[in-house]
């Protein structure tokens, strides 16, 4: 392999932090593929969005924040049209905001690692265009092979870049989160996480278990209703339902106190539906009208057709048929190709102030706890290109 090339600042991911933090380094007049290099690992743009099902659309889960300068262009997703997919219109957007300002993004890259070079940082990436793209998309959570997971083909072409400075902006989507439940090997029906999902369609006169307590629970018990021959939420924890159509200032500041907390202390990251509740907008609140939108307590254990509470307490013992479970159960960031940089902490999670590292004042984490994305990652930006500037 030939010398690494040599750049100031390296950003991996271009969802809406990744983004946010190279608007402002282009203000500081830096120069996309000169001065810093953004990768990402996804075919095209538009951050985990363009992953989502093709029913989802903008408004029926967490708001999608403006990107910094992104009026220049005469864009808002407050104005967006509503009527076609989510993933569509945050794809379109994004890629025009890539082209106005000129980022020169690389994708299809996958960081494998981040490793010390003497005072710069050694970024290990292969470039996945040569996979095709159907095999890209196919791999599921249950069973699949991800390409960050494991050691690449022998032909897929790898790359070396050495910055004094990284910004990781990899968001959670590429690490999708699942609990433990005994009988989850014996299960003969479908496992699948919110990352899989693609269609109601697909469940069409099954019965569906749909686990977890926050949006896209809500959203998937609405979409299958209908079509699912049984549906049947259950929660970890009781829901807590909000008399409002959106969050207010003060239930998102309190989900931001809680992961900027975790953050300084370097615990693992708490959900943020467990800080703000969820709002009940007009289609949520029918939905509890009707009966649809009553969570269960948390089953015990997984057959092979069903799953089963043995009954304990308050919760009454009783079982319910199977045919898919869904786990809407979230996600966990992705530092994976951290871990030579040995940042994680024994309490599960990475210290962050501001945006940067407690342990190595070289690495930034755009998105990370209170710059979580749902609660507008694009504050995080122009934070962290000044502490960056501040350095060089």
């Amino acid at each position: 392999m030939s010398s690494p090339e040599r750049v100031k600042i390296v950003v991996i991911g271009a969802g809406q932090a990744g983004l946010s933090v190279a608007y402002y380094l282009r203000r500081f007049e830096l120069v996309a593929g000169e001065d810093f290099v953004m990768l990402d690992r996804a075919p095209g743009p538009g951050g985990a969005w363009q992953h989502r099902w093709s029913s989802l659309r903008l408004g029926s889960a967490h708001r999608v924040n403006d990107l910094p300068g992104m009026s220049e262009l005469g864009l808002s997703f407050d104005t967006a049209d509503r009527a076609l997919p989510a993933r569509e219109v945050v794809a379109d957007y994004y890629g025009r905001f890539e082209q106005h300002f000129q980022l020169e993004v690389r994708r299809p890259m996958d960081v494998r690692s981040v490793t010390n070079d003497g005072a710069d940082l050694l970024v290990r990436y292969d470039d996945l265009s040569p996979q095709p793209l159907e095999e890209q998309q196919a791999r599921g959570f249950f069973g699949r092979r991800r390409k960050s997971f494991q050691e690449p083909e022998p032909t897929t072409p790898r790359h070396e870049l050495a910055a004094q400075f990284l910004v990781n902006a990899t968001g959670t989507w590429g690490s999708p989160f699942v609990p433990y439940y005994p009988g989850m090997a014996d299960f003969a029906g479908r496992h699948v996480h919110t990352s899989d999902f693609a269609d109601a369609e697909d469940f069409r006169g099954k019965n569906v278990v749909v686990v977890g307590g926050g949006t896209s629970a809500i959203g998937f018990m609405l979409e299958l209703e209908g079509v699912a021959a049984g549906l049947t939420w259950v929660s970890r924890r009781p829901i807590d339902w909000l008399d409002r159509q959106e969050l207010d200032l003060e239930g998102a500041s309190a989900a931001v106190a809680m992961q900027d907390e975790a953050a300084r202390s370097g615990r693992a990251l708490p959900s943020i539906v467990s800080g703000t509740g969820v709002p009940k907008n007009r289609r949520i609140a029918a939905g509890i009208e009707r009966g649809l939108l009553v969570a269960r307590p948390m089953f015990d254990r997984i057959a092979a057709d069903r799953v089963i509470w043995d009954g304990d307490g308050d919760t009454p013992a009783g079982e319910v048929a199977a045919d898919a479970i869904i786990w809407a159960t979230g996600f966990r960031p992705e530092l994976r190709h951290l871990s030579p940089l040995r940042l994680r902490e024994k309490a599960g999670g990475v210290t962050v102030g501001q945006g940067a590292s407690w342990n190595d004042p070289r690495i930034f984490l755009a998105g990370y706890g209170p710059q979580a994305s749902t609660i507008g990652a694009s504050r995080a930006g122009r934070m962290i290109a000044r502490q960056i500037m501040a350095m060089i």
